[in-house]
């Protein structure tokens, strides 16, 4: 590919909602990412309203639940570039990419995505401390499905 085929490309990728790109033609190979925003998400309230009708107190007792979620305040979601089937390591023999509390860095590879018989290596995007994995191996992921959650 020469400077022009390659502006081109760029152009294309910019102009559409794709969020990475990647081309390999022969030894060459090309991966064109946009850069990523952090998702700060915040924990889920659970609102509890009165039903419509109140059962008689000898019939039904009930004690209202409250939902207990980790705080993901300040974390950082990495999440899948591509629809595909999650893998943890390269190979069922292998040891896991990355688990629960192992400190990473830009640019480690934290899973595959096989997507169409292509295995496509997703790397961390920052910094920090793996605090969750939120898919199991071998699970099929939707594009923009969060993966991991990193503390930074």
């Amino acid at each position: 590919m020469n400077f022009n085929e390659i502006k081109e490309l760029i152009d294309i990728v910019d102009g559409s909602d794709l969020q990475e790109t990647i081309i390999e033609q022969g030894d060459f190979k090309i991966i064109m990412r946009r850069a990523c925003t952090p998702v700060i998400s915040q924990p889920n309230v659970l609102q509890v309203t009165e039903p419509a009708f109140q059962p008689s107190p000898q019939v039904l007792n009930v004690e209202p639940t409250v939902l207990k979620e980790e705080p993901t305040w300040g974390l950082i979601e990495s999440r899948s570039p591509i629809v595909g089937t999650f893998y943890q390591s390269s190979s069922p023999d292998s040891p896991p990419f990355v688990s629960i509390n192992d400190t990473i860095k830009k640019g480690d590879v934290l899973c595959i995505i096989e997507a169409m018989k292509l295995m496509n290596e997703i790397e961390a995007e920052v910094s920090g401390t793996i605090v969750e994995i939120l898919v199991e191996n071998g699970q099929a992921v939707e594009y923009d499905q969060p993966l991991f959650r990193i503390k930074p």
